[in-house]
């Protein structure tokens, strides 16, 4: 099980959902929501701490890894994240928490990105600039029933896989 005292939020977004928290845990943690506002990617979650978390290309392949942390149904999903994709090697993990609470009428979504090591800055744009375009997306497939269209072409922010890369062949989380 990861040890959660060992992360540091780096990133946190937070948005507003005029919804139910069923609802929103819905569209978090269901295959057929997140295909929608998460660039086609499926979750797969075995629901309960220390379960398999994943999410899926539509072909299939793994694109995400990781285990379920904490798992309290409609309020907190924390998981374990490592990208699938040779460029990032052997990254660490870091930890994505979704925390929904009520506000007025709508539901508090926020998100925190944490990590073990000094992620450098070109890394955390990657996050920075999707994050915000999947929560969007998520609060307008709940809200209108139509997620947001982003150009797939966009890719990530310049910088970043060269970033990656660097990171992946230093390993500047093991120098600490």
């Amino acid at each position: 099980m990861i040890d959660a005292t060992k992360f540091k939020p780096t990133t946190v977004y937070v948005t507003y959902v005029a919804a139910t928290p069923e609802k929103v845990w819905q569209a978090l943690t269901d295959p057929a929501f997140s295909r929608q506002y998460f660039y086609g990617f499926a979750i797969e979650i075995e629901p309960k701490p220390g379960g398999r978390f994943r999410m899926l290309w539509p072909d299939g392949r793994v694109h995400i890894s990781g285990e379920v942390v904490e798992w309290s149904p409609p309020r907190r999903f924390v998981c374990s994240w490592r990208v699938e994709i040779s460029e990032f090697g052997e990254l660490p993990v870091c930890l994505v928490a979704y925390d929904l609470a009520l506000s007025g009428g709508a539901v508090r979504l926020t998100l925190t990105e944490s990590h073990s090591w000094d992620v450098p800055a070109a890394i955390l744009k990657g996050g920075q600039d999707g994050w915000p375009k999947i929560l969007s997306s998520l609060k307008s497939l709940v809200e209108t029933g139509k997620p947001l269209a982003f150009d797939p072409k966009e890719g990530p922010p310049p910088g970043f896989i060269e970033a990656v890369k660097k990171a992946a062949a230093e390993k500047p989380w093991l120098k600490r």
